[in-house]
Parts: C-alpha cells; sequence; structure tokens
C-alpha cells in the first residue's frame, strides 16, 4: 500500500463539510476517504516543516526564495448558520 497523508478532523466540524486541497475542490470517495474523524488523501501531501537558521537567514537576506511544496487542507462547514474555513495540516504520510 502506497503511503498516504492525513488530517484529522477537530470536534466542531459536523457530517457535512467541503474539502479544499491548495484551493483546489476535493471529493470524498474520489480524493479522499473519511475513515472516522481522519481524512485519508490518495495523494502524498507534503508540509515544509521547520525552517533551520541558515534557510531563514538565506530569505531573510534575500539570498535565496523558498520553492518547497506546501500543501494546505481547507475545511469548509457550517457553524451556527456561517460558513467557516478552517486550515488543517496534514500528517506526514503513513
Amino acid at each position: 500500500m502506497e503511503p498516504r497523508s492525513h488530517v484529522e478532523l477537530p470536534p466542531q466540524v459536523g457530517d457535512v463539510f467541503d474539502v479544499f486541497v491548495n484551493g483546489v475542490p476535493q471529493q470524498r470517495g474520489v480524493d479522499y476517504d473519511q475513515v472516522g474523524r481522519a481524512l485519508v488523501f490518495r495523494a502524498e501531501l507534503s508540509t515544509e516543516g521547520q525552517l533551520g537558521f541558515w534557510r531563514w537567514a538565506s530569505l531573510f537576506f534575500g539570498v535565496a526564495g523558498t520553492y518547497r511544496r506546501n500543501d494546505s487542507v481547507d475545511v469548509v462547514y457550517s457553524d451556527d448558520g456561517h460558513r467557516t474555513v478552517l486550515s488543517l495540516r496534514p500528517a506526514p504520510p503513513d
């Protein structure tokens, strides 16, 4: 089985929600599966993680940019009739 990334849904997210990865709508059963309170993505998602001192210094002084992949997962749900967007950080692949 290939490694899969996942995010845990917080308790305030109900049963009806929309999922976006990097602003692109995702479909349950096509792009991800829901296992309990976790969304398991069929594609591997990456996060940039912590910047080391030299990487941070090079960005600060304009020596280098950052071109690492940094995927974002947004969950849109209804909270008392208002649409709420929650950004979640994907866990490393299993």
